[in-house]
């Protein structure tokens, strides 16, 4: 039987407000507070707690090293790294502000995931994003490449391909623009490609940056071996993008035959809905549309209580459930909405409000801390058992929190050898909490 597994990832130690994510504006308005990594982790293993309370299995994807000592290497620093470090941060304190961002955090960027049910080959398929669009999201791209091949290393159930180039045309930012709908986790459904521009064909009427080329979504669908008539490549709409709605988990979220949004989430939702109606036919399964419209819920409320950038998850006893920041219960239209729903004729039966407010004013909600990965016995069985999250080993990381995270974190802490030292000996207990090995460059 599969499983939908969420691989959270797990917040680092230089979790800091950089202001460095242009068009996200929750990361523009909170830039230069002061942030608390401890209580960020925390509360993102208090989620993965109660995913597992819910009956869900829970996984988990470590932090990457930083400061990034190698980025500042090859931009021609030299001498020891504490040396680097404090003569990059006198030089540039925004160039260390993007060497040091805890961006990996938010996991729904960190691949494109194919179910062994979509795939020519029946493996399951995980393409790291380059994410190419911002310079400090950019460096993630050969470390998530390193990590997913460690967890994932088992090549009879899995195909870790590497990034995309990284370049302009082939700009992908992972699941945050991937969606897949079906009848349930194990069937054979649609998988819901959304991209903000055609690369060939340029970009106009945006304000902000559209990161998701259609160039991206259609290399990933090839090198996943998926067939045309299980896919769909969709324009998220301007609008939404220039209201703040950097990637399309913002405004939209899938599970099982429940397509959850906005009004304004797409370029043209009539044919969306067609389209999917008719290849939900063919498929064998019936799309339940839940559809804010824009008069009832406008388009600023959906981005600053992050709706649709809840987790829509099956328990096992078949009913859906919404995971939700507490922003949403604290905007009156966004949580008339999910009120509205919960009373329908719908597969959700309940929400669930948590308390990610660190996450959140980086611009990161609950869809945006995990990675679905969808896997039957055998596969969950070559998934490295480290990284599988149980309540014993949540309090354990919770030790391991308390025990190496600062409190509070403001910009001139991350020009300090001191502190990169700190992060180090954090990572390092880490990897061996894991049982992962020499994962990270300063390890080898």
């Amino acid at each position: 039987m599969s499983q939908e597994i969420n691989f959270d990832g797990l917040v680092g130690p230089t979790h800091n407000y950089g202001g460095l994510s242009r068009g996200n504006l929750a990361s523009d308005k909170n830039r230069g507070r002061a942030s608390n990594p401890r209580g960020a982790a925390l509360q993102g293993l208090e989620k993965m707690r109660k995913l597992i309370g819910l009956g869900l299995t829970q996984g988990l994807l470590p932090p990457q090293e930083r400061p990034f000592i190698p980025g500042l290497r090859a931009v021609g620093y030299t001498g020891t790294d504490g040396q680097i470090l404090e003569k990059a941060f006198q030089d540039s304190p925004a160039l260390v502000a993007n060497m040091s961002a805890a961006s990996s955090m938010w996991t729904a960027n960190a691949a494109t995931v194919s179910a062994g049910s979509q795939t020519s080959d029946g493996r399951v398929h995980l393409t790291p994003a380059n994410l190419v669009a911002m310079p400090h999201r950019a460096l993630e791209a050969e470390q998530t490449h390193r990590t997913l091949s460690a967890i994932f290393k088992d090549t009879n159930h899995f195909n870790v391909h590497a990034p995309l180039p990284a370049n302009s045309l082939f700009g992908d930012e992972g699941a945050a623009n991937h969606n897949r709908l079906a009848s349930g986790h194990g069937a054979k459904g649609l998988e819901l490609f959304v991209y903000g521009r055609d690369a060939l064909r340029g970009q106009s009427g945006l304000k902000f940056p559209a990161r998701q080329t259609l160039q991206a979504s259609e290399a990933v669908a090839r090198l996943h071996g998926l067939s045309d008539g299980e896919t769909l490549f969709v324009r998220q709409s301007a609008e939404a993008i220039n209201a703040g709605a950097f990637h399309n988990d913002v405004v939209c979220v899938t599970n099982d035959n429940v397509l959850f949004f906005h009004e304004a989430a797409f370029e043209d939702t009539a044919l969306l809905e067609k389209q999917v109606l008719a290849k939900g036919n063919t498929l064998g399964f019936k799309p339940v549309f839940l559809m804010a419209k824009r008069d009832a819920l406008p388009l600023q409320d959906v981005i600053s209580s992050y709706l649709f950038n809840s987790q829509l998850i099956t328990l096992p006893n078949g009913d859906m459930n919404l995971i939700l920041p507490i922003e949403t219960e604290e905007t009156a239209s966004a949580k008339a909405f999910v009120d509205e729903c919960l009373a329908g004729d719908n597969p959700i039966t309940a929400a669930h409000y948590m308390d990610l407010r660190q996450s959140m004013s980086n611009g990161g909600g609950p869809a945006c801390l995990r990675l679905r990965v969808q896997a039957n016995a055998s596969q969950q069985a070559g998934i490295h058992g480290g990284v599988m999250m149980t309540p014993a080993k949540i309090d354990a990381l919770e030790n391991w929190v308390r025990q190496h995270y600062r409190d509070r974190l403001i910009a001139d802490d991350l020009g300090d050898a001191a502190f990169l030292q700190e992060t180090r000996e954090a990572l390092d207990a880490l990897t061996q909490l894991l049982d992962l090995g020499s994962l990270y460059d300063f390890q080898r």
